[in-house]
């Protein structure tokens, strides 16, 4: 009986490894999700700050549009990984809101802050694929297979 419990671990111990790199990829992958939200809250935010700059406005829906295939890409590996569900995207959203809020925050100049960051922004600085490129190399190759 001791000898099928170890025959049986070993078929499952590659299983166990592999959900558990599922469950840390899917985390790396809702990452994509925070990052949205930390453009998203900023250029908002920064937009009112400023006097209701619309280069900010303009700097989020561009944004968007360099990165919205690497959000599907993502949903898409979550999905297929059994995640990224609503609450996971719903968490990463606030966390990456909260994160940049805080930052934003203790800055000394908010003006200044909201100026960096615009041109980080329109820079791509912060789009996913210089965010996280291993995380999104990673779901290019799931997605290929």
């Amino acid at each position: 009986m001791k000898r099928l419990f170890v025959i049986a671990m070993l078929f499952a111990a590659p299983a166990i490894a592999q959900e558990a790199g599922d469950a840390e990829l899917i985390g790396e992958l809702m990452a994509f999700h925070g990052s949205k939200a930390i453009v998203s809250a900023m250029t908002t935010h920064c937009y009112e700050t400023t006097g209701l700059d619309a280069a900010y406005q303009t700097a989020n829906d561009n944004w968007y549009l360099r990165n919205v295939g690497f959000l599907d890409l993502a949903n898409r590996v979550a999905a297929r990984l059994g995640g990224g569900t609503a609450l996971e995207i719903a968490a990463a959203e606030t966390y990456g809101g909260t994160q940049i809020m805080s930052a934003y925050n203790q800055a000394e100049d908010k003006n200044t802050f909201c100026r960096a960051f615009l041109e980080q922004v329109d820079g791509g600085a912060l789009d996913i694929d210089k965010q996280l490129p291993d995380a999104l190399e990673k779901a290019q190759a799931i997605a290929a297979q």
